[in-house]
């Protein structure tokens, strides 16, 4: 496994403000609406004790058919860091929590996918590690980006990448290449099988539908996608009813075609910019919350709309790389509120040479 994929990230916060200057940039002490609650991961905690979950990123909140949040987790470790031998590494995997992240205590969790009780949480999926895929084709590792549940089937989905490599292309060009976005489905909550569906990526690295967050409303599921690597490019945005969404002619795309915008069109970009990980979340007042890391201040963002295919607010800074070096994710949890919203941040700290220093997932509290 390769460690330059989020290069640019730890050289913003190993070479201080002449790195990070740009745009948008957060100084000490200027405002950010987002605070430092809890590590939630890490070898000195009972995520490592409990499911050797210990170093590992990424934490995707979502609602699960029995109404409790799983947390989606990327490549992941028994050991702090990646570089360190014997390190058990898989991805993805999860941890689930009944508990409110609001709580004094923040989230806790209290099991794990595939698991009875107490053990080692294996990952939920095939997974190529830096091999021969389920498809034939070669995969470094496979990234989960969103993930949803069905009540009504007692269904969970889980869209993901499979990587290609993790090849940067330097702190203004992509950091990765994903080969396609995929769905992966269970039945059972813990066993996750990888349909044939498939979203290829380009061989420039361009297509916008690779990084995927979804959000049901109604019979409709919404999907947000921007290109893989954190690059320069458009976020899209479809729909597809919810039990449709294995067949691929089904999705209608959200676009403008000379004089106003509508379903069913090719997609136009709804924003424009140097996204990570994009997460949109619904809250139960009817806001939709979308959240990112922008690549280009190195700040993890929030904006609001009133609904999906509506006029997104401008960009409210929730967590600076001040308070969290080399940071990126910031995943929704979905019991957030406008005056309590609650953020899952990665950190991936290493020094000039290369050794990691931290890889984890934090929570952060703020306000949309």
């Amino acid at each position: 496994m390769t460690l330059n994929r989020r290069a640019f990230l730890g050289s913003v916060a190993a070479g201080g403000l002449a790195a990070a200057v740009g745009p948008g940039l957060i100084l000490p002490g200027q405002a950010q609406a987002a605070t430092w609650k809890k590590r939630l991961t890490g070898a000195d905690l009972d995520t490592n004790h409990r499911w050797q979950v210990a170093g590992t990123d990424l934490g995707i909140p979502y609602v699960l058919e029995n109404g409790s949040i799983g947390y989606l987790f990327g490549d992941t470790f028994n050991t702090p860091w990646p570089e360190q031998p014997n390190n058990d590494w898989r991805s993805p995997v999860m941890l689930r929590s009944n508990v409110h992240p609001g709580a004094a205590g923040g989230i806790v969790f209290d099991s794990a996918a595939k698991v009875a009780g107490n053990g080692r949480a294996p990952e939920l999926m095939h997974n190529g590690h830096n091999g021969i895929g389920i498809d034939g084709l070669w995969e470094v590792t496979v990234i989960p980006n969103d993930g949803i549940s069905f009540p009504e089937t007692g269904d969970q989905l889980i869209s993901y990448m499979s990587i290609e490599n993790w090849d940067s292309a330097g702190p203004n060009g992509p950091q990765w290449k994903s080969r396609y976005a995929g769905l992966a489905i269970s039945h059972n909550g813990n066993d996750f099988t990888r349909t044939p569906l498939k979203w290829w990526n380009s061989g420039d690295n361009k297509d916008p539908f690779q990084m995927w967050t979804m959000q049901r409303d109604g019979d409709w599921v919404y999907v947000f996608s921007v290109r893989s690597g954190r690059q320069d490019g458009p976020m899209m945005l479809r729909r597809v009813l919810w039990d449709r969404l294995f067949d691929q002619n089904a999705y209608e795309g959200w676009g403008w075609n000379g004089s106003n915008w509508g379903w069913g069109r090719p997609c136009s970009p709804i924003l424009n910019g140097r996204f990570g990980e994009p997460s949109v979340r619904r809250l139960s007042d009817g806001t939709w919350v979308m959240a990112y890391l922008n690549c280009a201040t190195g700040n993890i963002v929030t904006r609001t709309a009133n609904g999906p295919d509506q006029a997104w607010t401008p960009e409210k800074i929730q967590v600076t790389s001040w308070q969290e070096p080399a940071l990126y994710g910031g995943f929704i949890h979905p019991w957030s509120t406008r005056d309590s919203l609650h953020l899952l941040v990665s950190k991936w700290t290493r020094t000039p040479q290369g050794q990691s220093t931290a890889y984890h997932v934090s929570q952060f509290a703020g306000t949309v």
